[in-house]
């Protein structure tokens, strides 16, 4: 049972004591009609299904002035487990206990159908001048589903108008490695394994221990980012979680099923029994990942920034800023090309709900609002202004011992800032997007991240003839519009078999493809083409077929024409 804010009436003035002693927490329905437009203090409890080490309560300077403007203090609890929040979402649906606002990620159908959810349509409608704004034309994208037309969240993942001016992901290696080698070539695996290996060569202890060539994150969900993604990646493919879907005709198949993905993960099977491969990439955990490579001994990775950058702060906090990494576009052949800027659209899913526990929905939605507001948009990615910016001839400019507390302190900087702590926290404007004084909202523009980089990493660009690592991938020109936006944010329906099949075949994945991984190479084929025979025996045929029809339900949600 879906909740909708117009069932419920708005009497004007709840009384502020009420919602200051109680938070917005509870589960009285007659209280549900607060409006107080006051910054009278008030208390939101809040969960989010990621991690965020650096949370501290909002005691933080942005979060002190986020107060001082909306009354508001957040009660966060984040998911500290690395699940994506499925345990601690699957207890509130069956217990029926929200927090007054969530961000559940792929989980909002658990919460949904447990009636969890508010339709947030009329509240942003009557309250939300900033959102109606943010969002204009993709309004329709917020929509659930076809049969279910609610807002239940503020998309949060992906920012409106998003223009990427950097890559934070592909394969990384060493800067003092490329330097030493004198800036070799890396456009393929074999190039990749090649700098690898001339390098833990020369040097097979770092620091009197043991040089890691390449070492994986396969701790719970991060198998996905670091050992199954790159398949797709370095084989021509967009990321569409676990499926690839046909550009033409919307079918959907699990992306391991294509022949040349079953070659890159020969590769590693190669790389692992050549021992380049670190041992325990499938039994550490993630932190343990982030050790070793906060060590400095490790070469080489495939990851996203934000799975490691903790340990790399670490490393240029402690004065080793060349045993950070680059970022390279590798594939399988230069037949092939890194998909990873395909333009998505803007691609609406994940992000910030406010649950039918909330007392006061609209002081919850005016929050939300302000924090997607001009003002709030340059708090939360700025900073203060005379603290972490200034104004000079009419230009936003860190200045520069800020900066340097921003590239080298990374993880205390933003923590007694609060700067980066808050961007999902509502909805927002991507990169590249300027505000109505002509300065970009984020700072993340190209001249603010060519002055955030690392010497070792300026040196490297120079020597790569580039000036971002963006500038080495395939540029979003060179690939159409996905009209399906991205398909890993899809919602999925809980009344049929799909997601029961999806936890069946997503348990034989995780365990076979490190099993063929770390295989004698003669075995190989037989573990990958029997993986391949045990998912359709699990009904990955049938549950291929269900999730084409969902990617064709959202090409008509947002297009207003049916798929073909």
């Amino acid at each position: 049972m879906k909740k909708h804010w117009s069932r419920f009436a708005l009497i004007p003035l709840l009384a502020v004591s009420l919602a200051t002693l109680a938070g917005c927490g509870g589960s009285d329905k007659t209280a549900k009609e607060g409006s107080s437009s006051s910054t009278d203090p008030i208390t939101f409890s809040f969960f989010g299904a990621d991690t965020s080490p650096q949370w501290n309560g909002m005691k933080d300077e942005i979060g002190k002035e986020i107060t001082k403007k909306t009354g508001v203090t957040l009660n966060a609890e984040f998911d500290v487990s690395g699940g994506g929040g499925d345990d601690r979402i699957a207890l509130m649906a069956a217990s029926g206990e929200y927090p007054d606002l969530v961000s559940p990620k792929a989980n909002i159908n658990k919460l949904v159908d447990a009636g969890a959810m508010i339709d947030l349509t009329d509240l942003i409608n009557d309250h939300a001048p900033n959102l109606k704004k943010l969002y204009g034309p993709y309004m329709d994208r917020l929509k659930y589903s076809n049969k279910d037309q609610a807002i239940y969240v503020i998309p949060t993942y992906a920012g409106v108008g998003q223009e990427s001016f950097d890559a934070t992901g592909g394969f990384e290696i060493q800067h003092r490695v490329l330097k030493e080698l004198g800036y070799p070539k890396v456009k393929t695996l074999q190039d990749f394994e090649s700098v690898l290996k001339t390098y833990v060569a020369k040097h097979p202890t770092i620091n009197g221990k043991k040089t890691i060539p390449l070492t994986l994150d396969a701790d719970d969900w991060r198998i996905m980012i670091t050992v199954t993604n790159p398949a797709f990646q370095t084989t021509g493919a967009p990321d569409d979680g676990e499926y690839f879907i046909d550009p033409k005709t919307y079918e959907a198949k699990l992306h391991y099923k294509r022949p040349e993905e079953k070659e890159y993960f020969r590769w590693l099977n190669h790389m692992y029994n050549e021992g380049l491969l670190d041992k325990d990439s499938f039994v550490q955990k993630s932190d343990q990942y982030k050790s070793k490579i906060a060590s400095g001994r490790v070469l080489g990775l495939i990851d996203q920034e934000w799975g490691y950058q903790d340990a790399e702060n670490a490393l240029k906090a402690s004065g080793k800023a060349d045993a950070s990494y680059a970022h390279f576009p590798v594939t399988l052949s230069e037949e092939y090309k890194d998909h990873s800027f395909q333009d998505t659209g803007f691609a609406s899913g994940y992000g910030v709900g406010i649950t039918e526990s909330c007392k006061d929905p609209v002081r919850a939605i005016k929050f939300l609002d302000y924090l997607a507001s001009d003002e709030g948009q340059v708090l939360v990615n700025w900073g203060i202004e005379g603290k972490h910016y200034e104004i000079k001839d009419g230009k936003r400019v860190i200045p520069a011992d800020v900066l340097d507390q921003k590239t080298n302190n990374t993880t205390s900087f933003n923590k007694s800032t609060g700067i980066d702590l808050y961007t999902l926290m509502s909805g927002h404007y991507g990169d590249g997007v300027k505000d109505p004084t002509g300065n970009y909202y984020t700072a993340k523009f190209p001249e603010q991240i060519i002055a955030a980089y690392s010497k070792p990493e300026k040196e490297s660009l120079k020597a790569y003839g580039v000036k971002t690592w963006k500038e080495l991938f395939p540029d979003k020109e060179e690939f159409d519009v996905k009209p399906w936006g991205a398909a890993y944010n899809i919602t999925t329906d809980n009344e049929s078999n799909y997601n029961v099949t999806f936890k069946k075949t997503t348990d034989i994945i995780r365990k076979r493809i490190p099993e063929a991984i770390l295989a004698p190479a003669s075995n190989f084929d037989t573990i990958y083409d029997n993986m391949i025979k045990e998912l359709d025996a699990a009904g990955a045929v049938q549950m291929e077929q269900q999730y084409t029809q969902l990617v064709k339900d959202r090409v008509e949600l947002w297009s207003g024409k049916a798929a073909k």
